[in-house]
């Protein structure tokens, strides 16, 4: 217990150094992005069913109820608006990649739905984004499969809160703050699990859809965030504080790492060399 807590402590200050490390390291000139605010995440209700009577208008137009694309098979909702700078792009490519890395095919085993949380949003804007996410996943008779979906704020809001999708508007940078992330329902619409982050291991999505289709709903894990809000529009990348806080994180972890290597070398040759007076010790 003592090497463990031992080895832990540095992770402990890393962790408390990270903003701290990074702010110091800004240039004078550059402008410090602020932290994410205390109301963006997911909230897991695993378990909870999602409105099925919401109502939407899809790529073409045409109205229709969320629970209109719920049938036999389990459904990936993912949640991005079309006019986000970058996150939401790389999010719905990173989606496309993913499904495309397993061996069940949209519209034949499971179905996608992309609900934008942008009540600014059109069905024209969605259908581009359509074609382009089609583009990319390359399979056929995927597009009966994948819909897009805008709405009004009401309606977006009683999709957004069943699943625990936190955002707020971020007026200074004219753009939302938010996670990234899919919830996988089952055919009833059930919220089974949360799949987390950009890009989605092959292995785990393919697991969490084919549960998904046996109405069996997963543990809540930790969730692992990756904030929009560390975009700087005004210079089209991410923000120094987000690149300087994963790289400050980065160097303190390799850094303990090798600290507890050596340490642990030396605690074996002291150990070897007691070893060895012993033996030569005895009669």
């Amino acid at each position: 217990m003592n090497r463990i807590s031992w080895f832990a402590a540095p992770f402990v200050v890393a962790t408390w150094l990270v903003a701290a490390g990074a702010r110091a390291q800004m240039a004078p000139d550059v402008e410090i992005l602020p932290l994410p605010p205390k109301d963006v995440g997911f909230d897991q209700n695993i378990g909870k069913f999602v409105p099925l009577d919401a109502l939407f208008r899809d790529e073409t137009g045409r109205p229709v109820h969320l629970g209109d694309f719920f049938s036999d098979k389990p459904i990936v909702l993912s949640l991005a608006y079309d006019t986000c700078p970058m996150l939401c792009n790389l999010s719905m490519s990173g989606l496309a990649s993913s499904l495309k890395g397993i061996n069940l095919d949209v519209a034949r085993d499971f179905d996608v739905v992309t609900l934008s949380f942008d009540p600014r949003d059109t069905p024209e804007m969605s259908r581009v984004k359509k074609e382009g996410a089609i583009a990319r996943y390359g399979r056929a008779g995927a597009s009966n499969g994948w819909r897009f979906l805008t709405g009004d704020e009401n309606e977006i809001r009683r999709v957004t809160s069943a699943v625990g999708f936190r955002y707020v508007w971020d007026a200074p940078s004219n753009q939302y703050a938010h996670p990234t992330g899919v919830v996988v329902l089952t055919p009833r619409g059930q919220i089974a699990r949360y799949l987390f982050g950009i890009e989605y291991a092959p292995k785990d999505l393919r697991l969490s859809l084919v549960e998904a289709s046996k109405g069996k709903l997963g543990n809540v894990i930790d969730q692992l965030l990756l904030l929009c809000y560390h975009y700087d529009p005004k210079i089209g990348k991410y923000g120094p504080l987000a690149i300087g806080a994963m790289r400050t994180a980065g160097g303190l972890t390799l850094l303990s790492l090798g600290t507890f290597v050596t340490v642990m070398i030396r605690r074996e040759k002291r150990s070897r060399k007691r070893a060895d007076a012993g033996h030569r010790s005895e009669p």
